[in-house]
């Protein structure tokens, strides 16, 4: 399956994740279904935000009421890696709820893309998925791409 982002989206994910080379940068992914059309950036307020991640709670119930007042849904998130691969850590598979949603995740071999699901292929929390910009090009992601750690 191939999830699709804007290009700009895209560009503001590995931008913000080269600019925090010590703690995870995370934010949110709006859209529709399987198609990303903006990044939104937020607060990391884990408490160990160097190989953690939590979006800040007042940002999330902020865009979920945008979103049934006629904005972009929530498709998902995003966070980075900074000093690891792009791919699902065990702890982002404990903190994982299986809804289906895109999960994007940005490291050191580029940026993957992934969906939470009950029983996925890795770390029993997640499937992966091809990404596309959405003028049809594969998205820059490394040497690597989220099937290669399925």
């Amino acid at each position: 399956m191939t999830v699709t982002i804007s290009s700009d989206a895209l560009d503001l994910i590995d931008k913000s994740a080269a600019a925090s080379p010590d703690r995870e940068i995370c934010g949110l992914l709006l859209g529709e279904g399987d198609h990303i059309t903006a990044a939104m950036p937020c607060a990391n307020v884990a408490a160990e935000p160097w190989h953690r991640f939590e979006i800040d709670p007042a940002a999330l119930i902020a865009a979920h009421r945008a979103a049934r007042s006629g904005g972009p849904a929530v498709v998902g998130h995003y966070h980075s890696h900074p000093t690891g691969l792009a791919e699902p850590s065990p702890r982002d598979a404990a903190d994982a709820v299986p809804d289906g949603s895109i999960w994007l995740i940005a490291g050191g071999n580029g940026v993957t893309a992934w969906r939470a699901v009950v029983a996925g292929r890795r770390h029993g929390r997640f499937d992966p998925l091809d990404l596309a910009c959405v003028d049809g090009t594969a998205a820059p992601q490394g040497p690597y791409s989220s099937k290669d750690f399925a």
